[in-house]
């Protein structure tokens, strides 16, 4: 029984991956999820999950689970998992390329399946839920390597106001997301890119770090 629940909801999992991704999260109706599931049950999802709020986080967490790794790995790589913080009112540019290089590749790794390319898809359409704007990560998101590395590229803007560095490393993130997104949209209708992918990933760290060090307009240096 408990192998059987555990399957069924893998099976939910990868199908609402399909259907979130081609319809829209906010679009997507349960029973296609159900059916392409292979679900007789149309509260199967209800059942596994509690809700379809319930399964979009699921959704999320497994592609947050893939990416967690690439991501330790690629901080390892570079340098960045001893105590490599900012010195404060420092943006320290080189740093900060390093913090969203990392970031930038591990979520760049999904790229190179349907299924990652899908779940990129999915994870743009809810950049607006990360809880970066108010410091408290949604649940998917908590006492990841992922949340750890948004903490630690902040530390590289004290030199903004917070408000505006609030703002603007949300902002940033969204970028990532659509620009990842929108590439994984290519993939998945077999069109070729403009750019090939080593440099596309490279000016987006070069794009997202330049939107964040930009200097601050005089006037949002002091509260509305």
């Amino acid at each position: 029984m408990v192998r059987d629940a555990s399957g069924t909801r893998e099976k939910l999992v990868r199908a609402a991956e399909e259907v979130f991704a081609a319809q829209g999260v906010d679009g997507a109706q349960l029973r296609d999820i159900t059916r392409l599931a292979g679900q007789a049950n149309p509260s199967a999802v209800q059942y596994h999950f509690g809700s379809r709020a319930g399964l979009l986080d699921a959704v999320m967490a497994e592609r947050q689970r893939r990416t967690e790794a690439v991501l330790a790995a690629e901080l390892s790589a570079r340098g960045l998992n001893g105590d490599t913080r900012a010195p404060e009112g420092d943006p320290s540019p080189d740093l900060l390329r390093a913090l969203l290089g990392a970031l930038i590749a591990a979520e760049a790794s999904e790229l190179a399946t349907g299924r990652g390319r899908r779940g990129l898809r999915v994870s743009a359409q809810l950049s607006h839920e990360s809880g970066v704007r108010r410091r408290v990560p949604h649940p998917t998101l908590a006492g990841t390597r992922y949340w750890e590395v948004i903490g630690r590229i902040e530390e590289c803007l004290t030199s903004l106001p917070e408000p505006l560095r609030l703002e603007r490393l949300d902002l940033a993130l969204t970028l990532v997301g659509a620009a990842l997104a929108d590439r994984a949209r290519q993939y998945l209708a077999d069109a070729t890119p403009l750019t090939g992918e080593r440099l596309f990933l490279a000016d987006l760290v070069e794009t997202t770090a330049s939107l964040l060090r930009a200097t601050a307009p005089a006037d949002g240096r002091t509260a509305p």
